[in-house]
């Protein structure tokens, strides 16, 4: 059961969560995503629509993942997995 309890543990921590934070949090992103989508392909169709809406919502959503966290540093997995790492990764500095 631990190694169990570690999975659904392990990242929401390495970003300073719980488990239940997390949850809210990227429910709350996939809701936002799915309504920018939504305008983005009325926008597609009627491009006098929801000019803005989709920077917008790009705009907010790193606002509020990368910008208003706490101590992002302190929140830096000490390693990746490689299925996550990209050649866009840009290292962090020392401020």
């Amino acid at each position: 059961m631990s190694r169990i309890g570690n999975v659904f543990r392990d990242h929401p921590a390495s970003v300073g969560e719980t488990y239940l934070g997390h949850m809210r949090s990227a429910l709350g992103f996939s809701f936002a995503m799915a309504r920018a989508a939504v305008c983005c392909a009325i926008h597609g169709l009627l491009p006098f629509l929801f000019q803005k809406t989709g920077s917008r919502a790009i705009d907010d959503l790193h606002r509020r993942m990368v910008r208003e966290r706490s101590n992002p540093r302190d929140h830096v997995p000490t390693s990746t997995p490689a299925r996550h790492q990209t050649s866009q990764s840009v290292p962090r500095t020392a401020a």
